[in-house]
């Protein structure tokens, strides 16, 4: 399918697709520029993306392939292709893998996870068949036992192995714990999940050969948004142009950000999607120019729209559901998330506003707890196997809570772990 205009996929969507002859409504019938558009409100774009009664998809559901994102149980988060528009993104990505640093004849050993509707497994798998770079795949996945997965590494001499930085991370402590090393291994792509330099001195014992690399910054539910860049900075990126848009918007103003340095929220535009059209959709990720000209850009951590612990993605706006559901008296007057970085693993801290801090809570914590684990048993299992901390309630009054300075609005999510 060839690139659209944004003039075209702004008229196909709304003459298609109910949301989007909604969202628009109010604007004029030529509207072409993407900045002429409000950015995609996440909560009303998946309510209206549902198994049943969609009225963002463009047509009927009768040739595509679909697959899950981070939401919580009760709120699942589908995301819809087609057979060509899946080729298309794979192929794209792919191509993207040998700016990543992926060298001919490569024995690559996939990692990431699969089962359950969630695509990074599969998406991997199918880039890395249709890279023009030619490679050997090995399709282990991300729950195969450690011990199992090492004797495939060196069975076959893998070079090049791709998976979260928690996957990577539990390989290398397996090797360390018996005293062990892989010195065949040159490459290490990480996806999924931002990695700190605590884990790459770990990853570094292991492997002491091998350069650790971004596989590329993509999204089962926005798409492609930004390919590797060559160098020692892993947060680097590059806007896959033609086929996307990527917008850095300003915090406070929202207008977007056309200099070096200035933080903002990343907002894409797929101009090759038309099953589920993605226009202005807000990622969930902060970032920043670092040649606008080139389309270079570094991210900055998760923004407002979800946060990623660990292995563990979470929409904020589900969080805030699950806590209010759970507080049926409405004690709690405002819900802040929390995410730290201590003894090598990220940790989510709730903190949670009412009017007496030093009344006994236990029996609303545990509630709100019980609720967390329910929606979300990915965290739960995660902090199990050692991944994450437990999730931690801390609370606090409303006026106590972290706000804008310049606009003095509630921040929903605060990352404090050191991205740099």
């Amino acid at each position: 399918m060839p690139v659209q205009s944004p003039a075209e996929l702004i008229h196909f969507a709304r003459r298609n697709s109910g949301f989007y002859s909604a969202l628009y409504s109010g604007l004029p019938e030529d509207v072409s520029e993407l900045t002429a558009l409000p950015v995609i409100p996440q909560s009303e774009f998946w309510q209206a993306n549902t198994p049943h009664n969609n009225t963002l998809l463009t047509g009927p559901l009768q040739e595509a392939v679909v697959f899950k994102s981070g939401g919580t149980t009760g709120a699942p988060k589908f995301s819809f292709y087609t057979r060509e528009e899946w080729r298309e993104f794979t192929t794209a990505f792919g191509a993207g893998l040998a700016g990543a640093g992926l060298r001919p004849g490569q024995r690559v050993a996939d990692l990431f996870y699969a089962g359950d509707l969630y695509a990074s497994y599969t998406f991997i798998l199918d880039s890395l068949a249709h890279s023009p770079v030619s490679n050997v795949r090995l399709p282990i996945g991300g729950a195969t036992p450690p011990a199992s997965t090492l004797a495939t590494l060196e069975q076959f001499g893998v070079d090049v192995i791709a998976g979260t930085p928690t996957t990577l991370c539990s390989l290398a402590e397996h090797l360390r714990a018996e005293g062990r090393v892989l010195p065949g291994v040159t490459t290490l792509f990480f996806g999924g999940e931002s990695i700190f330099s605590d884990q790459r001195r770990l990853l570094s014992g292991a492997f002491p050969a091998a350069r650790v690399a971004s596989i590329g910054y993509a999204a089962v539910d926005a798409g492609l948004v930004g390919l590797p860049v060559p160098g020692d900075d892993p947060r680097l990126h590059r806007v896959p142009a033609p086929y996307t848009v990527v917008e850095i918007l300003d915090e406070h103003t929202g207008e977007p950000v056309t200099r070096a340095g200035v933080p903002g929220r990343v907002v894409v535009t797929d101009l090759r999607r038309r099953l589920m059209p993605v226009l202005r959709y807000p990622v969930g990720d902060r970032a920043e120019w670092t040649d606008p000209a080139a389309g270079l850009f570094r991210i900055l951590g998760r923004a407002e729209e979800g946060v990623r612990v660990g292995p563990v993605a979470l929409h904020t706006q589900d969080v805030h559901d699950v806590v209010r559901a759970a507080d049926v008296a409405g004690r709690i007057s405002g819900v802040q998330l929390v995410v730290r970085r201590w003894e090598d693993r990220d940790g989510l801290l709730l903190r949670l506003a009412c009017d007496d801090p030093s009344e006994d809570l236990s029996e609303l914590a545990a509630a709100v707890e019980k609720a967390f684990h329910t929606a979300r048993p990915m965290y739960a299992q995660s902090a199990a196997a050692g991944h994450v901390h437990p999730v931690a309630l801390v609370w606090s009054r409303h006026a106590d809570l972290a706000v804008n300075a310049r606009s003095g609005k509630l921040i929903r999510v605060l990352d404090e772990r050191p991205h740099a």
